[in-house]
């Protein structure tokens, strides 16, 4: 993905769902990184964004990233979705949508972070496909 993620101006569902948004200038400031380094993690699909705002801001939930960059177990689970025909969009949402019946109360999101990543990954391929 370049640098026009798939949706022009985010559902505003999206908004309600992620707590806090991260654009291209706060992930190259938080992850003291170059521009051009987190171009090439968005177009290379480590992480994934949204066109979000009054002036279609290209915006990453924060829950993607920790201190060292984007979280590992995201990657895959992308691709899960996004083979099973969820757009990038869709795949924020599926992510911070709670499901209380996942192994840890919360998001699909949240147990990943929990360490739950082959648990979430089944629930996306079944959710895909």
């Amino acid at each position: 993905m370049s640098e026009t993620p798939s949706t022009p101006g985010s559902a505003p569902d999206l908004d309600a769902l992620v707590p806090v948004w991260l654009t291209v200038p706060d992930l190259v400031e938080r992850l003291g990184r170059r521009l051009s380094d987190v171009r090439t993690l968005l177009e290379e699909r480590e992480l994934i964004a949204v066109r979000r705002g009054e002036r279609n801001v290209v915006s990453v939930p924060a829950g993607f990233v920790d201190d060292d960059g984007p979280l590992p177990a995201l990657r895959g689970t992308f691709t899960v979705l996004a083979d099973g025909g969820m757009d990038d969009a869709e795949i924020i949402r599926w992510l911070h949508t709670p499901d209380e019946t996942l192994p840890v109360p919360g998001t699909p999101l949240d147990a990943i972070r929990a360490g739950f990543k082959t648990e979430v990954r089944r629930r996306a391929m079944e959710e895909a496909f």
